[in-house]
């Protein structure tokens, strides 16, 4: 009997803690909240529509220095590597010969211009005997002959004055422009233009400096539409501005104007050559950089919908950014990227309207097809460029 009561006592506590273990509420998944993302209409801004190109700086003028004339280099008569003035010395051939030969011409002009005087004399003489019957006519002609002859050898000897004048000239090189001289080629000492023009240097003009890049064959066509469109005539080229940064600057700061565009297109390429010229007074630019050029498409702003170039993503279909719809959902949205502006911000050129929201996190929480949290905020237009250094 009391086995019998422990059994039953052991069947009911069973049963109660059966019955307990029931009544607990079942486990159930709760999904997280949309993650947070910062959201920003496209920025509106005036834009003067352009195209990125590349080319190289020229210089406007590179003149080899070479002496004309045959003898010893006496001095050089600046430092490599300066910056010199028109017309400032920098060789010096020795002048004693040329000096002496220029004192010789002189010498000789003088003596025949002498001889004219006395010449003169007696052609008047001549003419007065002649008039009167007292000369023959061959007497009065052979005065005149004279008389002409030592005129031919004034003139003759007037040039030959003028060539050593010039040689002289020539022992002094100097500078034939403002710009930067080369290391010297010869030392003092060495004998120059014994057989031929012998180079000593060369000069380099860098401001001005000249930027030549090439344009398509459709870009060219595209920018005369235009142009004939603004009433620009061809002659007003040099109107248009044109702006380069190197590879180490940020933006376009030098800032030139159209100078020339080749007449004609190279077949091989389907380009057009185009040159600009900028000011350089601080030599910042050096003939061979290689510079990112910017050229106008258009010559009147025009409002453009610009946001982060970060946000803007490829993939096998193209472009696209992500927006969110009314119900905060993600989509993926096809666009067609612009020109690049300076602060990393990209134009949009179609794909987007001015009331979209833009996905401008890139935090990888915002996925097309899955609802977020927005956060509203605004894209930073960028500051103006500084001025080139």
């Amino acid at each position: 009997m009391p086995s019998r009561c422990r059994d039953a006592g052991l069947i009911v506590l069973l049963l109660s803690a059966a019955a307990l273990a029931g009544c607990k509420p079942e486990n159930k998944f709760v999904a997280p909240p949309p993650p947070d993302v910062n959201v920003a209409p496209p920025l509106q801004q005036s834009v003067r529509p352009f195209v990125e190109l590349t080319g190289n700086t020229v210089a406007i003028a590179t003149v080899g220095l070479v002496a004309r004339v045959e003898g010893f280099l006496q001095s050089i008569d600046y430092k490599d590597g300066a910056v010199v003035k028109k017309g400032d010395p920098l060789f010096l051939i020795e002048p004693t010969t040329y000096q002496a030969k220029v004192k010789q011409a002189e010498a000789e002009l003088d003596s025949t211009k002498a001889l004219l005087v006395q010449a003169q004399a007696e052609f008047v003489r001549q003419e007065t005997l002649l008039r009167q019957n007292v000369t023959a006519q061959n007497t009065y002609d052979q005065a005149k002959a004279k008389r002409d002859s030592i005129q031919a050898n004034i003139e003759n000897n007037a040039a030959n004055l003028t060539i050593a004048q010039t040689n002289l000239g020539y022992t002094k090189v100097q500078a034939p422009f403002d710009g930067i001289v080369t290391n010297h080629l010869v030392s003092v000492g060495e004998l120059v233009g014994s057989s031929a023009p012998t180079k000593l240097a060369s000069i380099i003009q860098l401001d001005p400096i000249y930027a030549t890049f090439n344009m398509s064959e459709q870009q060219v066509l595209d920018i005369r539409t235009k142009l004939r469109a603004a009433n620009i005539n061809p002659e007003d080229l040099r109107k248009i501005p044109i702006e380069i940064g190197l590879m180490t600057e940020q933006g376009y700061p030098h800032k030139g104007t159209l100078d020339y565009a080749s007449p004609s297109v190279d077949a091989s390429t389907g380009t057009i050559m185009v040159r600009a010229i900028f000011d350089n007074p601080n030599r910042a630019l050096l003939p061979g950089f290689f510079v990112r050029v910017r050229v106008p498409t258009d010559f009147a702003d025009k409002t453009m919908l610009i946001v982060p170039d970060r946000v803007v993503a490829e993939d096998q279909a193209g472009r696209y950014v992500l927006v969110v719809g009314k119900d905060d959902m993600v989509e993926q949205r096809p666009v067609i990227a612009g020109i690049l502006l300076p602060g990393g911000l990209r134009v949009i050129d179609s794909g987007l309207k001015a009331d979209d929201r833009v996905v401008v996190s890139t935090n990888g929480r915002a996925i097309p097809g899955r609802k977020v949290a927005p956060k509203a905020t605004t894209i930073q237009a960028a500051p103006a460029p500084a001025p080139a250094k």
